[in-house]
């Protein structure tokens, strides 16, 4: 049975809301670089379209530009499955770009974002209402709100209050996104006690408030009386809470990363994919897994995938 979050009387829908940029990654020796399209948010959304039936539709709401690389993304983002009938356009920006450096596997990022169009998305709020309407879920990140401006991360929180549709948040913290830490905490909190789910992050939760264990994140967000909590441990244990039950789950098969990005985007996808399907969260947390086991053995934020469910024997 789906959570209490994300029962309801929506269609088949889920909209994702934030950032979709340039990617460079190094595609090998000699000095090779090759372009992707990705982000956050959209990984998670890419991810969700492959792996919910095809009745499902997968909404992405962001901000492009007019120029060739923005139709490139929106040809991208077409050809994903992705509904792209909310993504606004501005005149006068762009996409952001960032680049992946990798040494042992785990990865550094260097961005040129301070244009980017999507900083722009919530300029309107009622085109995000649009979009809302009638969705299951929404889905949204700590980047989402850390790319806004102040008064346009109140009214992005004010629009899915006013919706009524439930949203996974995954606080995502990147410190240099945000004016300070004080700013990012404060934020952060605001959208979490908003939040149906929530998908934060170990190491980032660790960094940000000073938690001493996934388990003292849990608590923490438990006690600003967040019902569904899954903290991600880089393929440790996860501390979860919902339904009104708490556990951990361990013993999954550990790997050795060939390239972390889109780890976090790819758990939440098939955390999400499999409690939207009726999958309890020890199962839903299997399936997240079991996905980004696989992602992070490929280059790049977005790779092929076998779902949870057709594994072969």
């Amino acid at each position: 049975m789906e959570g209490p979050g994300i029962r309801g009387n929506g269609v088949a829908r889920i909209v994702s809301i934030g950032e979709c940029m340039i990617e460079l990654s190094e595609a090998g020796q000699g000095g090779l670089w090759s372009m992707g399209i990705a982000g956050d948010t959209l990984n998670t959304a890419w991810y969700l379209r492959r792996l919910l039936p095809e009745a499902w539709r997968v909404g992405y709401v962001t901000r492009v530009g007019e120029e060739e690389f923005s139709a490139r993304i929106l040809a991208f983002l077409q050809e994903a499955g992705l509904e792209v009938a909310h993504v606004q356009r501005d005149a006068e920006r762009g996409p952001g770009l960032y680049a992946i450096s990798l040494k042992e596997g785990e990865r550094s990022f260097t961005y040129w974002r301070g244009q980017s169009a999507a900083r722009r998305l919530a300029d309107d709020p009622g085109k995000v209402a649009e979009a809302l309407e009638g969705a299951r879920l929404a889905y949204l990140s700590g980047i989402t709100l850390a790319i806004l401006e102040p008064g346009r991360r109140e009214a992005l929180l004010e629009v899915l209050a006013q919706s009524g549709v439930p949203f996974a948040f995954d606080p995502n913290i990147r410190p240099r996104l945000w004016e300070s830490m004080d700013v990012a905490r404060d934020w952060v909190h605001r959208a979490s006690r908003a939040a149906a789910i929530l998908l934060p992050s170990a190491d980032d939760e660790a960094a940000a408030f000073g938690d001493t264990s996934p388990e003292a994140t849990r608590a923490r967000y438990a006690a600003l009386g967040v019902p569904e909590v899954v903290v991600k441990a880089g393929g440790g244990p996860i501390h979860w809470q919902a339904e009104g039950e708490e556990g951990c789950a361990q013993g999954h098969a550990p790997v050795v990363p060939v390239d972390t990005t889109g780890a976090g985007d790819s758990f939440n996808a098939g955390y999400l994919a499999a409690r939207l399907q009726g999958a309890a969260p020890a199962a839903a947390i299997a399936a997240g897994h079991h996905v980004a086991a696989q992602v992070v053995m490929a280059r790049g934020a977005l790779t092929a995938i076998t779902p949870p469910g057709a594994v072969p024997a």
